[in-house]
């Protein structure tokens, strides 16, 4: 896996809760409720946005994956945090990494979903 980011909230969170949640907001599931994976829906493809082993743990590739990860986390009422202390959400609408007072914005969420899952260029 390459950098990762994990959702975090206070409380545990329970498998029947990440199922309901992920049903309603369009996202699907594959694996048990041991493990997993949550995937989302691009035009006719599936793509894996986090896996699940009773923590959410994504390693996006692409604007798309991260937009879909903070969607996730935001439905959850939690918080999305990467490996360096940075976190990311959706703020009126627009992906945004947040480190400390600096905001660095990935794009508007509907263009963003729209694009769908190009991966990222060195």
């Amino acid at each position: 896996m390459g950098y990762e980011l994990r959702v975090e909230r206070p409380a545990p969170l329970s498998f029947a809760e990440l199922a309901n949640v992920l049903g309603r907001a369009g996202f699907e599931f594959r694996g048990s409720q041991e493990e997993g994976e949550v995937l989302a829906r691009h035009g006719d493809a599936v793509h894996a946005v986090a896996s699940w082993n009773g923590t959410l743990i994504g390693a996006p590739g692409s604007d798309w994956q991260v937009a879909q990860l903070a969607r996730v986390s935001g439905l959850l009422g939690a918080h999305l945090v990467g490996e360096d202390g940075e976190s990311y959400a959706i703020r009126d609408g627009v992906v945004e990494q947040l480190n400390g007072s600096t905001a660095y914005e990935f794009g508007k969420l509907d263009e963003i979903l729209a694009a769908g899952p190009a991966a990222w260029t060195v």
